[in-house]
């Protein structure tokens, strides 16, 4: 580690780039408590209600809550994987109309995203996540009771919509929760409970279909819904808290020029940042139960329109960051949406003949790739960029995290070919299952958390922006490619589908290198727009208006 703490040059301040390590341990700021030379980057508030001031415990719990609830949400939107050879049969439909019946999902999550980002804004997280409960039950009401495709697609719409906070809001949940320095780990465990929920869901569903009928499978997620509802009625903590971004700003700018080394004495004038660790606003009342469990909050909402932060996330177009982000991810769904698109078709028919509880098991593979993924997309990743920041003498810079999309990007691509070609080929099933899927689960719990991360990082203070962005642009290349897929296997075929995925995945994955290469002289070129968009009032139509 250096043994080097120097002031960085006003030219090196773009956007992303922060102190994030006190190397030198001078610094009188708010440290980690389990390294004390880790700057606690946003610094808590005074206010006793900030949930950045929690207990670990408490903290670890509430987003254990939303953990579940994205997982179960999940499971729901992509469970029925193993059934479409029988639907076919009992609801008289094809499989492109099913094939058709995930893009509409896809689609209905886009857009999901951007009306519940808003309203969980300005009304509540608690309250987003016990209404979108609700779509849930009635979704699945409708498909229980489903005698055609119709159904299907209603089921299908409102499991999209109910599923939208899993897409963005909680990532912002992580957010509120945590530090900056730990933001891996928990964009991390979000993207498991995605891919956990798609890829053990399918698992649950052959077996309930087996001995108890599919219908049973919609009937015991209502069950769950409503066991869920009720616990998180009584449990669930809102964590929504207004900062103060101009005090925020001044913070980072004092530490990025802070110097405290006698090797640049001479050169740099030195400073040290002061901050009270320990100031609690003693005027501010803890908030009691009642208060807490409201299912409306507007205390510490935001206090733009609605209008203003629907529309804010579509300023984002321009910054490569985001685009990036959001294309990489996107091709995630294109890898589960293979998944999910040809295992009942193709695990089903000869030489596997598998029945759907057997079919459903294949998934295990990818649970089990997906579970590494998220260890090594959150916790190594977050590790790594300390150690990375350590050596750069206590300044982060969002790229570091990009290094390790070497790993996925090469398990990838082998995962699509030993999925593809394996089952073109009829080989044995552990290498399409075990190999292919596990390889294709570790890419997606890897890559997933490192996207978002790398985006938020940049633009911290658009951090819903982004990931509203990056979420809306994911499940719109999972809609189109739903829509295309079908068509495009039956016209190429199975082998040829592979090796074109792989090349799509190495070209898209492996764009990263141009982030490393150029990414802080795009954050640059971006910093006017960054500065202009992260002023709370940028976009609020009427505000305009009236001041005229």
């Amino acid at each position: 580690m250096s043994e080097e703490q120097y002031s960085i040059a006003e030219s090196e301040i773009v956007p992303g780039t922060i102190r994030l390590i006190d190397v030198l341990g001078t610094l009188n700021v708010k440290k980690n408590a389990g390294n004390e030379n880790i700057i606690l980057q946003p610094q808590p508030s005074s206010n006793i209600n900030d949930p950045l001031r929690w207990s670990n415990k408490k903290k670890h719990f509430q987003f254990f809550l939303v953990f579940f609830w994205c997982f179960m949400l999940a499971l729901t939107v992509i469970f029925y994987s193993p059934l479409f050879v029988l639907w076919t049969e009992e609801l008289n439909c094809t499989l492109q109309q099913l094939s058709n019946g995930v893009a509409i999902l896809f689609l209905f999550l886009g857009v999901g995203v951007t009306f519940v980002q808003p309203t969980a804004l300005k009304i509540g997280k608690r309250f987003t996540y016990l209404f979108c409960t609700i779509l849930a039950i009635v979704g699945c009401v409708v498909g229980a009771k489903a005698t055609n495709i119709g159904h299907i697609y209603v089921f299908l719409i409102f499991g999209g919509l109910g599923a939208a906070p899993v897409d963005s809001l909680a990532e912002i949940t992580g957010t509120d929760l945590y530090f900056q320095h730990q933001r891996s780990t928990a964009f991390g465990m979000v993207i498991l409970a995605l891919y956990a929920g798609s890829f053990l869901g399918p698992v649950a569903s052959g077996f309930v279909t087996q001995g108890l009928g599919w219908r049973w499978c919609f009937w015991l997620q209502v069950i769950l819904y409503a066991m869920i509802f009720i616990f998180f009625f009584f449990t669930l903590e809102e964590t929504s808290f207004r900062r103060d971004l101009e005090e925020e700003d001044e913070f980072e700018e004092e530490i990025l020029h802070a110097t405290k080394s006698p090797t640049l004495k001479d050169k740099t004038e030195s400073k040290e940042v002061e901050v009270n660790i320990n100031d609690i606003d003693e005027t501010i009342p803890r908030r009691t139960y009642k208060q807490r469990m409201s299912v409306v909050h507007t205390e510490y909402n935001d206090t733009r329109s609605w209008l203003c932060i629907y529309y804010r996330p579509f300023f984002l177009i321009i910054f490569p960051a985001v685009i990036w982000s959001g294309l990489v991810y996107g091709s995630q769904m294109m890898w589960i949406s293979l998944m999910s698109n040809t295992q009942s078709q193709l695990y089903g028919a000869p030489p596997y003949n598998f029945s759907p509880n057997v079919i459903g098991l294949t998934n295990l593979g990818a649970f089990g790739g997906s579970c590494i993924g998220m260890l090594y997309g959150g916790y190594f990743v977050d590790w790594s960029t300390i150690k990375l920041a350590e050596r750069n003498h206590g300044i982060l810079e969002p790229e570091f995290r990009l290094y390790s999309m070497v790993v996925p990007t090469i398990v990838n691509a082998a995962g699509i070919l030993a999925y593809g070609l394996g089952l073109n080929n009829g080989i044995h099933w552990a290498i399409p299952c075990v190999i292919g899927q596990g390889c294709l689960g570790f890419a997606m719990g890897s890559s997933g958390s490192i996207c978002l991360t790398y985006a938020v990082d940049s633009y911290h203070k658009l951090a819903s922006e982004c990931i509203v962005l990056i979420l809306f642009i994911r499940n719109m290349v999972g809609m189109i490619f739903c829509f295309v897929f079908r068509p495009w296997l039956e016209g190429c075929g199975l082998a040829v589908t592979a090796w074109l995925m792989f090349m799509l995945s190495l070209l898209i994955n492996g764009s990263f290198l141009v982030l490393i290469k150029w990414g802080k002289t795009f954050r640059k070129w971006t910093a006017p727009s960054y500065a202009k968009f992260s002023n709370p009032t940028f976009g609020e139509l009427f505000e305009r208006k009236s001041s005229k």
